[in-house]
């Protein structure tokens, strides 16, 4: 099930706008990128342009600017600047923050960590703001009610996929990850209706991912893919599509960083409904692993 923007569903609020341009911005074309890097960049001054105006500004076209609008969720250009123009009011007002500037290579180390703070602060919230909840709880009631649930990622996204089975066994569900992609697939051959399959990428199109999540789409499982890449390869075999954010790259921040940290927003909040659904097990498992690792430690 491929998430949608514009054409019915909901524009999104002023403050979810920046997060909309940093997550479908590398998916665009050139001409849409520089039409969306520059309301991010520039909310007041957009907000006062025509659609023409912004046309000449990004080197565009009218229907360039269009296109852009309706991708970042708004039926048209006007409720676009409707948009810019509240985005500007919270940053002059302080409640919006403006766009940080690169970590320096000559940068002081207290310079360093607030920069990498508000950096995750900031993906955190953009996250947040895009999360489609009515997919997030689909994907909850899936995984609450699953047989077994197996979770693939790799490099950073394989840390993160470990995060969340570990979480899931301690409340008592049968929960594997998967980053070896020959185990991943094999596994997902055992899988079927009833079961759940989560893959974790957040280019959307790690093939080492994207295959097993096939297999399991196909072989009739739940399938739920977390992405920064909504309209990537990976969400072709997802049911229920969770999109991250992320802070941009940089030299000195590789993009395993920050998408990370959206990453496991997504699984926190993920395993705490799940949690939720499934108390009456959920904290009697969860009461019992504590005791294990508490007598463990005391031995």
């Amino acid at each position: 099930m491929k998430e949608t923007f514009g054409d019915g569903g909901a524009a999104p609020a002023p403050a979810a706008l920046a997060a909309k341009v940093r997550t479908l911005a590398p998916s665009m074309t050139r001409s849409m990128q520089r039409v969306a890097e520059a309301v991010a960049n520039d909310p007041a001054g957009c907000a006062a342009l025509t659609v023409t105006g912004l046309a000449e500004l990004t080197g565009t076209s009218e229907a360039t600017v269009v296109r852009t609008a309706r991708l970042l969720g708004y039926p048209g250009y006007r409720d676009l600047r409707l948009a810019l123009a509240g985005l500007a009011a919270q940053q002059q007002s302080g409640r919006a923050p403006a766009i940080t500037t690169d970590i320096a290579v000559d940068d002081p180390i207290a310079d360093v960590v607030a920069k990498l703070a508000y950096d995750e602060q900031q993906t955190l919230a953009d996250t947040a703001a895009g999360l489609d909840t009515v997919q997030l709880g689909a994907a909850v009631s899936a995984a609450a009610a699953a047989r077994r649930i197996d979770v693939y990622g790799v490099g950073a996204s394989g840390l993160v996929a470990q995060d969340l089975t570990q979480k899931l066994l301690r409340i008592g569900l049968i929960a594997h990850a998967h980053s070896d992609p020959h185990l991943a697939v094999t596994n997902a051959v055992q899988l079927r209706a009833g079961d759940v399959a989560i893959a974790i990428t957040h280019s959307g199109s790690t093939g080492d991912v994207i295959e097993p999540l096939r297999v399991a789409f196909e072989r009739g499982a739940t399938t739920v893919a977390i992405t920064g890449r909504p309209d990537g390869p990976v969400t072709q075999y997802a049911d229920h599509i969770l999109t991250t954010s992320t802070a941009r790259e940089s030299e000195l921040r590789p993009a395993a960083m920050s998408s990370r940290t959206s990453q496991l927003l997504v699984v926190d909040c993920l395993f705490v409904g799940v949690a939720q659904r499934t108390y009456e097990t959920a904290a009697p498992a969860l009461a019992a692993s504590y005791e294990a690792l508490a007598h463990r430690h005391r031995r």
